[in-house]
């Protein structure tokens, strides 16, 4: 019941957000006629259309973006053809003739509530629904989140629903407050041929900015500003041990020492293991056969910077504790869309040396059974079957080697170590710098998470376009050449294309691959426009020259001196390259 009040307040605080500014227009056309009989059904098609649409949205692929722009494409025709309706009303009979119940009755400016149709409002508001846009701030942000997690079902429906609910209730308020100003107005000056063309305007006004990208763009930005720290408040308030999902975690976990059963409080979980839709080095494993055995179980991801370097501790502690009663299972659930290819999941294997059990997660069954939400997580299950600790990020290797030797010693193994691995890890794997010198975050290309993106122009949405190299300040990024942006990725679509990044950290990191499967991309990076030299990372050579082949993390660079800003630029001399996300160490 929490989420759906927080899902509600949050759409209610939508009123407050410069992005509602499109909508409104047509929510106010219509603020003269009786509100059962018109706000209300507008309003409920409003809703149920985004509920919908974001619903598939948030589940399904590509093939939804396409719909859906066609369907925004036909709600602004609609839309357009309404609002010259109520500007040019001698025009109104001769363009909405053929719509009959919905055009013709949109058209009329003045008639009896018993003559209105409840078809025409409601149609108009599934338009308004195509069209809206909302702002996702930290409320709809996890119920989204949720969405893709945990796919389609009725519970994600209705949380969105519920959230569209709560910004219809704002808009309700604002149609009766504006009808009585209407009524006001028209009955003092008797302007209402000039009220309702004015109304008009402003409605072609908000299609064009929406066709423009305005509601999604510029407004969105001021949005998430202003009205993210309310949301925050109400997710403090009301729900405060929710989790936001992300990658690369630096949770703190709590102190464990050597004499620490004490404080291994057993959790509030009851974890499966079904569901995978395979298993890698092993048969389906369950916690029943399990039961006498130590297990920790590692939730990762084969792209994440953050997963690498700890699966070094990983692979350690699997290998000196095997004997000893520790079974280690890897929990691979994706992040992207190619890392749910069980092929490269193999190679990713092969390559990071992985021999205990990994149970390939891409429906996010089992993920959903430990309620995560974070790459890498770290899940410690006593010979019992029950959770008695758990870490999330990187870091903190030693007090997490002492929960296994701690719950080992109470199975009743009398030869555990007392010792800590030391691990020299190499390549990706290697921590981060010493100091924590890292003021670059993750950075996604996809425009679902894209931040500080400054090509002049700002990103076209799903379609092919040449970008031009912005001015980086830090943290800031830009494209150049022929590229097509989509949620998760950007394609390059010609030769000589590049990305450019403005960074300060010691190693950078890009997700690549190639759009075809066995094609070889030529890359050439440079740092403040030199080949990087001694600061090349694994996957580049001194002169800045590399190939992308495979869907993974490359390392690109590895500064050997002293930690500063540079400017990265990585330039494609074939075609074909998909860029997913910056990470930095």
């Amino acid at each position: 019941m929490i989420l759906y009040l927080l899902a509600y307040l949050g759409g209610v605080l939508t009123i407050v957000s410069p992005c509602i500014l499109p909508v409104i227009p047509f929510v106010l056309a219509r603020a003269d006629r009786p509100f059962l009989r018109n706000g209300l059904p507008m309003l409920i098609g409003m809703s149920l259309a985004f509920a919908v649409v974001a619903t598939l949205a948030s589940v399904a692929g590509g093939w939804v973006v396409s719909a859906n722009q066609y369907g925004r494409g036909a709600a602004l025709i609609l839309l357009a053809l309404f609002g010259l309706t109520l500007v040019f009303p001698e025009l109104a009979d001769r363009l909405m003739r053929p719509l009959v119940a919905v055009g013709a009755r949109m058209s009329q400016s003045a008639s009896e509530p018993g003559e209105d149709s409840l078809v025409a409002p409601f149609v108009l508001g599934i338009a308004t629904g195509f069209l809206w846009a909302p702002c996702a701030g930290p409320v709809l942000g996890l119920i989204l989140t949720g969405a893709a997690l945990q796919g389609a079902n009725a519970g994600t429906a209705l949380l969105l629903l519920v959230y569209a609910a709560g910004a219809a209730t704002s808009l309700a308020l604002a149609l009766l407050v504006g009808g009585r100003v209407f009524a006001a107005m028209k009955r003092s000056i008797g302007a209402g041929e000039w009220i309702r063309r004015g109304v008009g305007v402003a409605v072609l006004a908000a299609v064009v900015a929406i066709s423009l990208g305005l509601d999604t763009g510029f407004l969105t930005n001021l949005s998430v500003g202003s009205t993210t720290s309310l949301e925050q408040a109400l997710l403090d308030k009301l729900h405060p041990n929710a989790k936001t999902a992300m990658t690369g975690s630096s949770m703190q976990a709590k102190p464990v020492g050597e004499n620490a059963s004490d404080l291994l409080m057993v959790e509030d979980l009851d974890p499966k293991l079904a569901g995978a839709q395979e298993w890698l080095n092993s048969p389906p494993l369950s916690f029943e056969e399990l039961k006498g055995k130590v297990v920790l179980v590692d939730f990762w991801t084969y792209s994440c910077i953050n997963c690498l370097r700890s699966i070094p501790y990983v692979r350690a502690w699997a290998e000196k504790y095997r004997d000893r009663g520790l079974v280690v299972i890897g929990v691979h659930a994706p992040e992207f869309a190619f890392e749910r290819n069980v092929d490269n999941i193999k190679n990713a294997i092969a390559t990071l040396k992985i021999n205990y059990p990994v149970a390939v997660d891409n429906d996010y069954k089992i993920w959903r059974s430990f309620e995560n939400q974070y790459w890498p997580a770290h899940y410690f299950i006593d010979a019992n079957g029950k959770v008695r600790h758990h870490h999330f990020g990187e870091g903190e290797y030693a007090e997490s080697e002492r929960v296994i030797q701690t719950l080992l010693a109470e199975a009743g193994n009398k030869n555990v170590p007392s010792d800590i691995v030391a691990v020299k890890a190499s390549g990706a794997e290697a921590a981060a710098s010493e100091g924590s010198d890292v003021k670059s975050p993750e950075t996604y290309v996809g425009y679902d998470r894209s931040e500080n993106f400054v090509s002049p122009g700002g990103v076209a949405k799903d379609e092919s376009h040449v970008y031009a190299a912005g001015e980086p300040q830090l943290n800031d990024w830009s494209l150049t050449g022929n590229w097509t942006v989509g949620a998760e990725r950007a394609q390059l679509n010609a030769p000589d294309g590049s990305i450019v990044y403005r960074f300060h950290a010691r190693d950078l990191h890009l997700v690549l691959g190639p759009a075809t499967e066995g094609a070889s991309i030529r890359f050439r990076i440079t740092i403040d426009g030199k080949p990087p030299g001694s600061a090349h990372g694994m996957d580049a050579d001194a002169d800045g020259n590399g190939v992308v082949t495979t869907q993974r993390l490359y390392q690109l660079v590895r500064t050997p001196d002293t930690v500063a800003d540079h400017t990265f630029e990585i330039r494609f001399l074939d075609p074909g390259v998909q860029a997913y996300a910056f990470t930095f160490g």
